[in-house]
């Protein structure tokens, strides 16, 4: 398969000008850092990565014909992220315009199935996507988290592995080794609240990155290799390019 049929990063108009997409894929991801040693688009360069896999898998096996949008780097971010440098934090109402404005554009062309792939654990579409079926109500919108997908238990060994450990690592050191530094990591040390309950999860609030974390990871990266993120992004990959397939196949009711 020509990836520019697939990747609209590296795609030119004489490749799409003749093509009628089934599916569009929208990663979106942050630009904040990630521990010391991965790059501060990781949230953004692995859903793309993941939905190039995907898009390739389904059109090779069923001619699902799916077009990976550029990511969006723009993503919310917790206290005490917003002073590291370079960590840009974006109001929900500015991604939802940014949202809205991507669906209008796409819907014009004939769009009219879109999955947003996220990478940064921040962001939240669910009432986002709500607004939009009332908008758009022969638009269909889904919205998937990759490192979701599928559980990282049985791949990684890290019992806390939330940002830029264990299982990031591997992931970005099979996709793009030269970008990790696994030399200059930090441990991922984190503290938990003091409040029990939170910790629980009986509530929710956002944690206070400064004083919950000494290097801006949580989860500890050093066991991290490229054979653990391989055999992880395969079985990701495979899910997600047979929900690509079921959405062509099936009607959503």
């Amino acid at each position: 398969m020509d990836f520019r049929k697939i990747d609209l990063s590296v795609s030119c108009y004489g490749q799409t000008r003749t093509e009628k997409y089934d599916i569009v894929i929208l990663p979106w991801g942050a630009t904040e850092p990630h521990n010391l040693h991965l790059p501060y688009l990781t949230d953004c360069i692995l859903p793309h990565d993941v939905a190039v896999d995907a898009a390739h898998k389904a059109g090779e096996r069923a001619g699902v014909r799916c077009m990976v949008m550029p990511p969006v780097p723009f993503g919310a971010h917790n206290p005490g992220q917003r002073e590291l440098p370079f960590c840009i934090h974006t109001r929900q109402i500015t991604r939802q315009y940014i949202l809205e404005d991507i669906v209008a554009s796409l819907y014009h062309q004939g769009i009219r199935k879109l999955l947003i792939l996220g990478g940064h654990g921040g962001n939240d579409f669910k009432g986002m996507i709500r607004d939009l079926a009332i908008d758009y109500p022969d638009l269909l919108v889904l919205s998937a988290n990759w490192f979701e997908i599928v559980s990282g238990k049985d791949y990684f060994e890290a019992e806390v592995d939330d940002h830029a450990g264990e299982s990031e690592t591997s992931v970005m050191m099979h996709y793009h080794p030269e970008l990790v530094n696994l030399a200059e990591a930090g441990s991922g040390e984190a503290k938990p609240f003091a409040v029990p309950s939170l910790n629980r999860k009986v509530a929710w609030t956002p944690r206070h990155w400064d004083k919950a974390t000494k290097d801006s990871g949580v989860g500890d990266p050093r066991k991290a290799s490229a054979e653990k993120g391989k055999r992880y992004v395969e079985a990701v990959t495979e899910k997600l390019a047979e929900l690509l397939i079921d959405l062509t196949r099936h009607d959503l009711y």
